[in-house]
């Protein structure tokens, strides 16, 4: 009777066993998602990002159109310590975006500060796309 159980056991551990390294991933054993150090930072750095923007609003430098920039900064940093999938694509949209934006202004006006913000955003859009990052996401 002991060996019955031993061979259901078994099999349900082959059950779970998985070949894709990415399934492992997702939640953990009770079924929460566990939230990781960069995504941390990425929400923290999103959060920056919005209070910059409100500050050259604030001191018009920008159209106060560009508060719903800050906005969407704001929500993306939230939903991205949420884990939600919205906000993944918002933040890589915008990392994307403003490394873009950086290194034009590099190469076109020859600003030292647009590669370092280019390149830190770089780093940022790499680690987003990654599999393991993706597939924690909800």
């Amino acid at each position: 009777m002991s060996d019955e159980i031993r061979d259901e056991n078994a099999d349900e551990l082959i059950a779970k066993v998985s070949l894709d390294p990415a399934a492992d991933l997702a939640p953990d054993a009770k079924g929460k998602f566990v939230l990781l150090p960069g995504l941390v930072a990425i929400a923290l750095y999103m959060l920056v990002l919005a209070m910059v923007v409100a500050f050259r609003v604030v001191g018009k430098e920008s159209s106060p159109l560009m508060l719903a920039v800050a906005a969407l900064f704001v929500a993306a940093s939230f939903g991205l310590l949420r884990m939600f999938r919205w906000a993944w694509a918002l933040t890589l949209a915008a990392v994307f975006l403003l490394m873009s934006y950086n290194f034009w202004l590099f190469y076109s006006e020859k600003q030292t500060p647009g590669l370092v913000q280019g390149l830190l955003n770089m780093v940022f859009f790499f680690y987003l796309v990654r599999v393991d990052v993706r597939s924690r996401l909800r």
